[in-house]
């Protein structure tokens, strides 16, 4: 593993980002389609701001907006439909777990979620919306209702500087279990309001059935997006050579001349490709991927692109 990957985000650090993502493109407003929504506007049944289209009636359509010419013309009834912009409260799920304090290049996985949270955070204060967060490692997790407040913010981003692990205490194999993703995002369903918008900064080293489920629950009511912090070694070991990955309790080392070895790295990495694919897809959460090596405002204007959609 390179010496010359940042290991942690400083709070410092958090804050300059704020230059950062004024230079971003502010997603701009877009109209709900299935589970996705955008940061600023959706479009909602009954009276609202701008005039969207007809469609059929359906149960639960307010009566009041029923198009009576279309509905004499096509012999049946059909409801008027607008956009109505909303304050919607942003929700980040920061995972700062054992397994983000690594990298092989770049940063550690623990300082681009920083980073990512942080760019979000501000993206989000300014186009005035409500930002809170979920902040965790293994063995703390905290909540930080959303608020339209700069201190708010201040208060989140020193939260996700204090729960990184630094190279002086690194993760700890005999501390008890604690927070996970799954308990972060069983929180969040308590946490959330209907329609706030999530995003979940993770690696999803861990996930189980019962992630599936829980990003399911909180996809149906709220606009849910999973962003992916990723090493390169996680997709591909180098073709040959030994290398070394720092662990709690030294280093690893690995031959990657060794064919045995190569293959089992591989059918794991495979495993957990698909497993992670059917959990995104059955949820209904839409997922990117932001690599170490990224340039993280970079990356996330990548991921933003036309509208703001992740």
């Amino acid at each position: 593993m390179g010496n010359t990957a940042v290991t942690h985000a400083t709070l410092q650090d958090l804050v300059r980002l704020q230059a950062d993502a004024r230079a971003l493109k502010l997603p701009s407003v877009r109209q709900v389609r299935g589970r996705q929504a955008g940061l600023k506007q959706s479009r909602q049944r009954g009276r609202g701001m701008t005039f969207a289209e007809v469609r059929q009636y359906q149960p639960g359509d307010d009566i009041r907006s029923i198009d009576w010419r279309v509905t004499a013309r096509r012999q049946s009834p059909h409801t008027k439909l607008y956009e109505e912009e909303r304050e919607r409260p942003v929700l980040l799920i920061a995972d700062l777990g054992a397994t983000l304090f690594f990298a092989s290049t770049g940063a550690y996985k623990q300082a681009r979620c920083a980073q990512i949270t942080a760019l979000l955070a501000w993206l989000a204060l300014m186009a005035g919306d409500q930002v809170g967060g979920l902040v965790f490692n293994h063995q703390d997790l905290e909540v930080l209702r959303p608020a339209r407040r700069k201190k708010s913010l201040l208060r989140l981003l020193d939260t996700v500087a204090k729960q990184q692990h630094l190279p002086s205490v690194p993760p700890s194999p005999s501390v008890p279990e604690g927070p996970d993703l799954n308990k972060a995002l069983a929180e969040a369903r308590r946490v959330a309001h209907t329609g706030s918008r999530i995003f979940i900064i993770s690696d999803f080293m861990n996930v189980s059935p019962e992630t599936t489920s829980l990003l399911g629950a909180l996809a149906r009511h709220n606009s849910v997006s999973a962003l992916r912090i990723m090493d390169p070694l996680e997709k591909e070991l180098p073709r040959s050579g030994q290398f070394a990955v720092a662990g709690p309790e030294g280093p690893v080392w690995f031959d990657a001349s060794n064919p045995n070895f190569q293959r089992a790295w591989q059918a794991k990495i495979s495993s957990h490709e698909q497993q992670l694919a059917e959990c995104f897809r059955t949820s209904g959460v839409h997922a990117s991927t932001i690599m170490t090596h990224d340039n993280p405002a970079e990356a996330l204007r990548l991921q933003l692109g036309p509208g703001g959609r992740i």
